[in-house]
């Protein structure tokens, strides 16, 4: 369906050939399906909360996913030069609001990840994990034009400060998924293999620390490990939603695991789409997951400009390897983490990073105009 003429040469016209609509529309359809899940497991969320209104959280979900479509679209038209800029000013926000946190942040669950504003809260950690992902893409690509440069010294710096602050939260699972696309980064742009040895060496230490002075870290290990031996009560329901859904699902709104199921609307969303939907959505949210990472990060690898082609496959990977973290942690194939599913779970911060993280990689991404892109390059 042709849209625009070809004569116009708009910056609107311009996205819209360019852009990855499939893409687009995968998104579209996740965020769909978060409204219609929010029916599901909100009312019963707002039960256990002692929530007056039963549809607190799915009008909640739909104001938020009105938002994230705004975002989505917003920054999927900025160049990648307004891109970096954009991260750059965001990361700057993000890092010291969550150094914030430690004085004034609002605490819940035995963490303490959230500003309060009103009557809603906000994330920071949400919003800087793409903006570092660029950040650090733009850094380690000036290595090409400035080679006698710290780059990677200064991007290293910028990480290990970003998960400190995030490991005194404490957030074990956004700084791991945040190392993770940190290395990936690292990878596309080239770092010669000692760093790759010193970020795994690195890790593993890291993790046998935290394992020793974090106590939940240590109980969610050790409950995965054995879980008779520990009360694993959220993840056997998880898993008691999804095998009572099926193939087909128990039909919608006549669910009954969701009413004990602990953050059924936000973390443990997916079981209760199995259990309401059964296996045939879950497979269909899988790989509609899976399409728009695979398909995104070899779009993003086919990019000539090392910026461009590291940050694109960073932000594309955080994303798909998110969705990964959270459908494992509900089908128990890995310790809880306590993290979010992209554009479908209910969450202010979340619906909004996971929405800025794909429109920054659809914007890297877009087939630039050649009259364009030599200008882009040197900017």
């Amino acid at each position: 369906m042709q849209i625009f003429r070809r004569s116009d040469t708009s910056p609107l016209a311009e996205w819209w050939r360019t852009v990855d609509k499939g893409l687009i529309a995968a998104a579209l359809i996740l965020l769909g399906a978060g409204v219609v899940l929010s029916l599901a497991a909100g009312p019963a969320a707002a039960a256990r909360l002692d929530i007056k209104d039963p549809f607190h959280f799915v009008y909640r979900q739909a104001a938020f996913g009105v938002a994230a479509v705004g975002v989505l679209l917003a920054s999927s038209l900025l160049s990648p030069v307004w891109v970096r800029r954009l991260c750059g000013l965001l990361f700057v926000i993000c890092f010291f609001s969550m150094a914030g946190l430690l004085l004034f942040g609002h605490e819940a669950k035995g963490a303490t990840r959230w500003i309060r504003i009103g009557e809603t809260t906000f994330q920071p950690s949400e919003i800087v994990k793409p903006a570092l992902v660029v950040l650090t893409a733009w850094l380690l690509a000036q290595r090409d034009k400035f080679p006698e440069g710290p780059w990677a010294p200064i991007a290293f710096t910028f990480y290990a400060v970003t998960v400190g602050l995030l490991l005194l939260q404490p957030d074990v699972g956004q700084s791991a998924l945040l190392t993770a696309a940190f290395v990936i980064v690292f990878f596309i742009a080239g770092l010669p293999w000692i760093w790759a040895t010193g970020f795994v060496v690195g890790g593993a230490a890291l993790a046998f620390l935290l394992y020793n002075i974090v106590p939940h870290v240590r109980l969610r290990v050790n409950s995965f490990l054995s879980p008779t031996d520990y009360d694993t009560y959220q993840i056997d329901k998880a898993r008691q939603a999804i095998e009572r859904g099926g193939f087909f699902g128990v039909g919608p709104g006549e669910g009954t695991v969701k009413r004990s199921l602990p953050d059924a609307h936000t973390d443990f969303i997916y079981s209760v789409a199995g259990e309401e939907f059964g296996l045939l959505l879950l497979v269909l949210l899988t790989v509609l997951f899976a399409v728009i990472a695979i398909k995104g990060i070899v779009e993003a690898s086919k990019q000539q400009d090392i910026y461009q082609r590291a940050a694109g496959v960073g932000l594309y990977a955080i994303f798909g390897l998110q969705a990964a973290v959270n459908m494992a942690v509900n089908l128990s194939l890995i310790p809880p983490k306590g993290m979010t599913l992209p554009l479908v779970s209910s969450g202010g911060s979340s619906l909004l990073g996971s929405a800025l993280t794909l429109g920054l990689a659809l914007a890297l991404t877009r087939k630039q105009p050649e009259s364009s892109l030599a200008h882009l390059r040197h900017a």
